[in-house]
């Protein structure tokens, strides 16, 4: 996997005031997206309706993040995690998600996502332990080059 664009290197900050708000179907396709959500992620919200939510997935993230997470949801639990997305443009964006199911008459019929900004220190903190994540379980590590 190769990104080129500048942008990828470009964060875009999530203003302290806003929530990015989403919802899925059980397998994780987007089936509502909030403006916000459209705003940082770059996409519109008639972009995101019907992709898998996947369509943010960083390559930083380490694939063990996200099956905890199916794990847990699967188990009727929340998560709770921090996590960094991937723009349209490729440039990105750090949040800490709530992720949980939605029932009607007991039944599981959706998901729910909110997201939230986090602090520069737990950015740099969760940059580094997925790195080491990442490294650790065989997955894609990482490279920027300049050539001449």
């Amino acid at each position: 996997m190769e990104f080129n664009e500048s942008e990828f290197l470009i964060e875009t900050i999530v203003p302290s005031e806003e929530l990015i708000i989403s919802r899925t179907d059980l397998k994780g396709n987007i089936t509502y997206a909030n403006e916000t959500f459209a705003n940082i992620s770059g996409y519109k919200v008639d972009e995101l309706i019907g992709k898998s939510h996947n369509i943010v997935r960083h390559p930083d993230m380490p694939k063990i993040i996200f099956e905890e997470m199916w794990q847990s949801l699967k188990a009727n639990n929340r998560w709770e995690g921090i996590v960094k997305n991937l723009r349209k443009d490729k440039g990105y964006y750090w949040v800490n998600a709530v992720v949980s199911g939605v029932y009607k008459d007991n039944v599981l019929v959706e998901y729910k996502s909110l997201r939230t900004p986090i602090s520069f220190e737990e950015k740099v903190k969760f940059q580094k332990m997925y790195d080491e994540m990442r490294s650790l379980h065989g997955e894609n590590i990482r490279q920027i080059i300049y050539k001449n």
